[in-house]
């Protein structure tokens, strides 16, 4: 997943390309899970991963979460439409180093903006990075909302979460 990352992120392969080698992963992934467990493989990290509330796509968030899972990160996918208080009692339950946000539309942007307010009003304050992506979104944004990091594509994300986990 490392190599398709970075080709993807050259624009050398393109997201079919992407998809197909993610099912190939999660199928071999599938197949070691019982002997990593057995052998007492850790996870590199944790990462709590959502659609934000509003916004009902998927497809960005399901490759950055392949991407994350293909660097040896535990990923807690929440699927699409989770309100800032489900990102939060996740985090909290799972002991997560990072939130991650996605957004496609622009008119659910600003639920990351509330995700990062509420988890400054948490017992996560400090402790959690906010990671936020999706087409509309830019690292002008994540600054003027205040989130710990902006990740353009899934590759990129992925790279940086592992950073974020390994300290």
């Amino acid at each position: 997943m490392g190599v398709i990352g970075e080709k993807f992120k050259k624009n050398e392969v393109y997201v079919p390309d992407v998809l197909i080698a993610a099912r190939a992963m999660n199928s071999g992934t599938e197949l070691l899970k019982p002997l990593l467990v057995t052998s007492g493989a850790k996870a590199k990290g944790k990462v709590v991963l959502g659609t934000v509330k509003g916004d009902l796509h998927d497809i960005g968030k399901n490759l950055v979460r392949m991407m994350m899972e293909g660097k040896g990160l535990e990923v807690i996918d929440l699927g699409v439409d989770v309100p800032t208080e489900k990102f939060i009692e996740t985090a909290i339950a799972d002991n997560a180093d990072i939130i991650a946000c996605s957004a496609l539309l622009t008119t659910t942007m600003m639920e990351m903006k509330n995700v990062v307010d509420k988890v400054n009003q948490s017992p996560l304050a400090g402790k959690v990075k906010i990671m936020i992506g999706g087409a509309p979104v830019t690292d002008n944004f994540r600054a003027s909302i205040g989130a710990d990091v902006y990740a353009p594509d899934a590759a990129s994300a992925a790279e940086v979460a592992l950073e974020i986990c390994r300290g």
